[in-house]
């Protein structure tokens, strides 16, 4: 039985914040695989795996998302509202969730 790592998702809509997530991930030997996206439009696309994240492209299920709050299109806090509506209502996804 192959042991499935667990996926980070980092949303981030910050070109150089992303860089210097990816780079103290890499630096503290942080092996999972990391998964940006920019918005929380993104965001709920990937967890909800529509549009491009649809499958057979469809992305690792995240076990941990770090949230960043002041994005465009859908800032962290919808999203985050969103998602816990969601998980609520269809009895979803367990996921850990860090608001910076």
């Amino acid at each position: 039985m192959m042991k499935t790592e667990t996926a980070i998702l980092i949303a981030e809509d910050d070109p150089d914040d992303r860089l210097l997530v990816q780079e103290a991930l890499r630096e503290s030997k942080f092996e999972n695989p990391i998964f940006f996206v920019k918005d929380g439009e993104e965001l709920l696309d990937y967890l909800y795996q529509r549009g491009k994240f649809s499958p057979p492209t469809a992305p690792h299920r995240p076990g941990l998302i770090l949230l960043d709050l002041n994005m465009p299109r859908k800032d962290g806090r919808e999203a985050l509202a969103e998602v816990n509506y969601h998980r609520l209502e269809a009895g979803g996804f367990n996921l850990r969730l860090e608001v910076a």
